[in-house]
């Protein structure tokens, strides 16, 4: 087994010593999967590293211990935190293998993925030259890489992301570990690819009886793969349980309220039950349950004594007022807190149009490389209406963010991009065709279509503070407003999507993710559009967030009568939230309709493709 007692992992910052893991216990048996859950922050990762003694250079263990069985019986168990390194060198990949979330990060750009899988199997087994390459080939093909022999020659960047993270699998099991860190090894990818990488971990562990620490804040897929589940918060574990009881009976209300968040299409037209507040800054000193001050649950007690971790039966929560059986049936329920949303009137007016829309990339052309075309949008058409969502799904690189962008005119005007078809917005001015339209027409109608983007962080300006961010969209469309005008606009914004006014004279970096998307929203809304484009805008937050965002855009949806284009590969969202779905392939959209039909009753084979790779959580 793999075993972690009493581990507090410190790290030295600015704001002081932050405890970013503080008493964390758990046990890993082989041929067990073991799902360590929660939001970021938590210290998921934080524990993956310390078991691996790769924690950044900020970072110290100042208590606890990681032991590993030996294969020799009655033999003591092996105590990774006082290794030498050149010891632990063997057990990091030879004993303990790891896949981090990025392989593209993960992997040697400069060497071929033949010679880094070499190199972990002649560092950690016995084999050497022609044999371990035999043996490299072979872990490709067992990963399903297709032609082996010659992609055993091929460069990182010549694969796709599913096959990198494949490649990561093949290097890291032909080292033959006892145990697999897998730090949110699909998060990057599609459904489908996602499916065929976890199933491939499922095969893998069944053959050689891996135990499997699966590091992950997707619950379906938690729900799919594990035998026990973690939930961890502030740096702690408050609940550990088998798979099921975690799921069907959660004992600690922050589990509870993680599931409730859970979009689904049983709760649609209803409010998701959002967890209120933050994550606390770890470098303060707790009193108390440290999900107090975010927990309805709370009575006196929690505030003033830390709670213990208590068995019962097979599970343990830290929490003195835990949900006993029969209490957490409002899982699978609407809960108390769902409020049902406005409904829309059931004629609406359309306000986007696309009819045909091509768009080609071209490169290449001289003498030393040939003219390369790609068309990476083929004859695309659709509409959103007011007060609706029209959900366009599918995998990387289908086209659905190049058409998001191609509609908002992101791509006018780019060297190698050609752009075709129509893009009909209605507008106080009449019917109008985005892509015939030129200078001041253009600017006057991109008030009225707007994009909020995946990652919030790289589309607000760092060097700037958030009422000048704001005010950017103002000065530039709205030019025959006053200061006071854009000030008082901008104030209103900041309240509309839940932030306080003191917002205004911070920095971006000032922010957690979610309350970054808030202000992305925000400014997106600052010029009163029509139509809003998102570009998957919840895919990088946690289960809360994402509750709190998808909510915010309801809201603003009822109120304000805009039609959405949600770009989205997450179904469980487009279930929850898409009036209309388009299913993108290869360029094409192969199928639409309305959500309920499509999602019940697909007719493209592709569509039907998609949904069966779907995780789904037990309900």
């Amino acid at each position: 087994m793999l075993q972690l007692q009493d581990l507090q992992v410190v790290l030295e910052a600015d704001a002081g010593l932050v405890k970013a893991l503080d008493g964390i216990s758990l046990t890993l048996q082989r041929g067990e999967t073991f799902a360590l859950v929660g939001e970021s922050g938590c210290g998921k990762s934080m524990t993956a590293l310390a078991i691996m003694r790769l924690l950044p250079d900020n970072g110290r263990i100042a208590r606890g211990r990681v032991a590993l069985s030996n294969h020799v019986p009655d033999a003591k168990p092996t105590e990774l935190l006082s290794l030498p390194e050149s010891s632990m060198r063997k057990v990091r990949g030879g004993r303990v293998g790891i896949i981090f979330q990025e392989p593209a990060t993960s992997l040697n750009p400069v060497m071929r993925v033949g010679d880094q899988i070499v190199e972990a199997i002649e560092a950690h087994t016995s084999l050497r030259g022609a044999s371990a390459r035999r043996k490299a080939v072979e872990w490709l093909k067992r990963v399903g890489i297709p032609e082996p022999e010659r992609r055993v020659h091929s460069y990182p960047f010549e694969m796709s992301g599913g096959q990198k993270q494949r490649v990561m699998i093949a290097m890291t099991l032909a080292a033959e570990p006892d145990f697999l860190i897998a730090d949110e090894p699909t998060t990057a990818l599609d459904v489908t690819i996602q499916k065929q990488v976890l199933d491939l971990l499922k095969a893998l562990q069944s053959e050689r009886q891996l135990g499997l620490l699966l590091i992950t804040h997707d619950l379906a897929v938690v729900a799919d793969m594990a035998h026990r589940v973690a939930l961890m918060y502030a740096g702690q574990i408050i609940e550990e349980a088998p798979a099921p009881t975690f799921f069907k009976q959660p004992r600690h209300p922050y589990a509870r309220s993680l599931l409730q968040a859970l979009p689904d299409a049983a709760l649609r037209g209803k409010r998701l039950a959002a967890i209120s507040g933050t994550v606390p800054p770890l470098w303060q000193a707790f009193v108390g349950c440290r999900f107090a001050p975010r927990c309805e649950r709370a009575q006196a007690q929690c505030q003033t004594q830390a709670p213990h971790l208590e068995a019962n039966g097979g599970s343990v929560v830290r929490c003195w007022f835990p949900i006993e059986s029969g209490q957490g049936a409002t899982v699978v329920q609407a809960s108390e807190r769902e409020q049902p949303f406005s409904q829309a009137e059931s004629v609406a007016e359309q306000l986007l149009e696309v009819k045909g829309l091509n768009v080609r990339f071209t490169s290449g052309g001289g003498l030393l490389r040939p003219r390369h075309v790609v068309q990476a949008v083929s004859d695309v058409s659709f509409g959103v209406q007011a007060g609706r969502t029209l959900a366009l799904v599918g995998e990387s690189g289908c086209g659905k963010t190049t058409t998001g962008r191609a509609i908002v005119q992101l791509l006018r005007g780019q060297p190698h991009i050609e752009v075709s078809g129509e893009a009909w917005l209605t507008t106080d001015q009449g019917r109008q065709n985005l892509f015939a339209m030129q200078q001041a027409a253009l600017l006057s109608a991109r008030r009225s279509v707007q994009m909020v983007f995946q990652d919030p962080f790289a589309s607000l300006n760092p060097r700037m503070r958030v009422q000048d961010i704001l005010q950017e969209g103002l000065l530039i469309l709205r030019p025959d407003w006053s200061a006071d005008q854009r000030m008082a606009r901008v104030r209103e914004l900041v309240e509309r999507v839940g932030l306080r006014s003191d917002a205004l004279q911070r920095f971006p970096h000032e922010f957690s993710g979610g309350q970054r998307q808030r202000l992305a929203i925000a400014r997106a809304l600052a010029v009163e559009p029509r139509v809003l484009v998102c570009d998957e805008p919840t895919s990088a937050l946690d289960v809360s967030v994402q509750a709190q965002i998808l909510n915010l855009l309801r809201e603003l949806q009822q109120q304000l009568g805009l039609g959405m284009l949600f770009i989205t590969h997450n179904m469980g969202v487009v279930a929850y939230l898409a009036d209309h779905v388009a299913v993108m392939q290869q360029g094409k959209v192969v199928e639409q309709g309305e959500a309920q039909a499509v999602l019940e009753a697909p007719q493209h084979d592709y569509t039907r493709t998609l949904l069966a790779a779907v995780p789904r959580r037990p309900v």
